[in-house]
Order: C-alpha cells, then structure tokens, then sequence
C-alpha cells in the first residue's frame, strides 16, 4: 500500500466524519444562535433556556438522521474491507 492509498483512505475518512459531524452540530447551533438572540432581546440570562431547545434539536437530528448516518458509516466499511485486497498489491 503505497502513500496515495493511505492518503486517500485518510481523506474520505475525514469527509464522512465531517459530514457527520455538522449533520448533527449545524442544526443545534443554528437554535443555539436563535435563542441567544432572543435571551439578548428579553434580557433573559437563564442558563438552561438555551441548554434545553439545543439538546431536544439534537436528540431529534439524530433520531432522524441516525438510520442515514449509519448507512454511510457502514457502506464506508464494507467498502474499505472490499478495498483490502487491492490494496496490500
């Protein structure tokens, strides 16, 4: 396996990972921005107020984004178990 495999295995790692990653921070930081400005609005400085509608959006982007998320992360799997074969040539 040279250094172009490695690299290129390493690359599409991190592309899944990031994917994944904002798939499920994008949504709570975009509540989190929203709430921010409607405690800066009302003057309201209570910490769970912004801590509880970030936690229920990412309970939810996972309940609805889980099945997808783990059909990339299996696909990429079986895919790179597929590649082992080619790649030890």
């Amino acid at each position: 396996m040279g250094p172009e495999a490695t690299v290129d295995i390493f690359h599409q790692t991190i592309e899944i990972i990031l994917v994944m990653v904002s798939v499920i921070l994008v949504p709570a930081l975009v509540v989190g921005l929203l709430v921010s400005m409607f405690q800066a609005a009302t003057q309201i400085n209570e910490m769970t107020l912004s801590f509880v509608p970030k936690l229920l959006v990412t309970v939810m982007t996972i309940m609805i984004s889980g099945p997808w998320l783990f059909r990339i992360v299996v696909d990429y799997t079986q895919r790179l178990f597929h590649d082992i074969p080619f790649l030890l040539q």
